[in-house]
């Protein structure tokens, strides 16, 4: 027997480090994470703050930023500990993600040098959590339209506004807040440096989810937010700056969801060589053979285009579009897969005693984050023809 990395002589495309990159991720995984999973994602709950500093102690922080701490990898090493997170449970990865791709990213990137020696050194430990906000209740796929507002007042800057959907925004430590600001005739998009003892803000963790029940998911409330003129990050003006960091993010997910639908196959195999129906193993019926073949063949199609976009990122060649691409060929056979094993197990798919149905209900998030499907098709389709029709 071969696993699917064999099949497609995966470890042939990486070099020395990355593949120790990657297995120290995957047996801090197997020993730290995986025990836990199904009582967290039960229970709702995940141990973020208790987690990070293990996290930062391993450099899986921010671990493709250089200096301030972070562990300066490459796109592709970051990409594997992704998809070896992911392969737990896409709460995991959704935290390192949105800890160290959208947060950590946007200070490092448009901060300025107090910003970035004042936060990122304890980020990239663990010793302080961040959170992203520029999602709103009524504007997902339409960031630009926002209605959190920052105004000046003298030398300060105040803010008003909500925020739906943050990852780690009840337990964060500091909070990147894109708002809508005046600037002459007309408004812009600037992003702000939030410490969450702030006075006026606040984050009420959401409940009673379906998906990434092992992550921490909050509303954000800013009440009259007052900010020290220094809050400001500088090198942001426009809605290209929170895009970028996005950009980041989606990156992780075209790895990261493949690891997803690797523990889904993984355990099916598994459980088709025990399992006996009709007195022979389920693993020797040809539609099961089938099924499996299919889906080993999309996955590892799906990790070679990830592992080449990491190629591309490393030579900073990539475009966002190819990303795009990536996060939907990704996320959409990785929930095909999750799915399809799910029909194999049969009744003891719907249980967590399997991670499947596990992985599938976290991929229908997974598949709407960072932009949705329908929106990386549309980006696509822009990049085929050069006409927009997002309106």
């Amino acid at each position: 027997m071969v696993t699917v990395d064999e099949l497609f002589a995966i470890d042939s495309l990486l070099n020395e480090e990355e593949r120790a990159i990657r297995d120290t991720v995957r047996a801090f995984a197997a020993e730290r994470l995986r025990p836990h999973i199904a009582e967290w994602f039960e229970a709702g709950t995940f141990p973020a703050r208790e987690l990070a500093p293990e996290l930062g102690k391993l450099g899986l922080l921010g671990m493709h930023l250089e200096g301030y701490g972070c562990a300066g990898t490459s796109a592709t090493a970051y990409g594997l500990a992704c998809m070896e997170l992911e392969a737990v449970d896409s709460g995991v990865r959704s935290m390192v993600s949105v800890q160290g791709s959208l947060a950590m990213t946007a200070i490092h990137k448009y901060g300025s040098e107090q910003q970035k020696q004042q936060w990122l050194p304890g980020m990239a430990a663990g010793q302080l959590l961040g959170c992203f906000g520029l999602t709103e209740p009524d504007f997902g796929s339409n960031p630009g339209g926002m209605r959190t507002r920052a105004r000046r007042e003298g030398d300060d800057w105040i803010l008003d506004g909500s925020k739906m959907w943050i990852t780690n925004g009840s337990v964060a430590d500091v909070a990147i807040i894109w708002a809508q600001s005046r600037e002459g005739e007309r408004d812009t998009i600037r992003g702000f440096v939030v410490p969450t003892d702030t006075p006026g803000f606040s984050a009420r963790e959401m409940h009673r989810k379906l998906s990434l029940r092992a992550s921490v998911t909050a509303e954000l409330s800013l009440d009259g937010v007052r900010l020290p003129a220094d809050a400001l990050l500088p090198e942001a003006r426009g809605l290209a700056a929170p895009l970028g960091c996005l950009s980041e993010a989606r990156f992780g997910i075209v790895f990261g969801a493949l690891g997803a639908a690797r523990d889904c196959l993984t355990a099916t195999i598994d459980y088709t060589r025990t399992r006996e129906v009709f007195d022979k193993p389920l693993a020797g019926y040809q539609l099961t053979q089938a099924k499996l073949a299919n889906m080993a063949l999309e996955l590892g199609k799906g990790q070679l285009l990830a592992l080449h976009l990491g190629r591309l990122k490393d030579r900073n060649e990539i475009r966002a579009e190819q990303i795009s691409a990536g996060k939907l060929n990704s996320t959409r056979e990785a929930i095909a897969i999750a799915r399809e094993c799910r029909t194999i197990l049969g009744a003891n798919g719907i249980t967590l005693e399997y991670p499947v149905l596990r992985h599938a209900n976290n991929l229908e998030s997974v598949l709407t984050y960072e932009g949705t499907a329908e929106v990386h098709q549309l980006v696509l389709g822009e990049a085929l023809t050069g006409s927009k029709a997002f309106r």
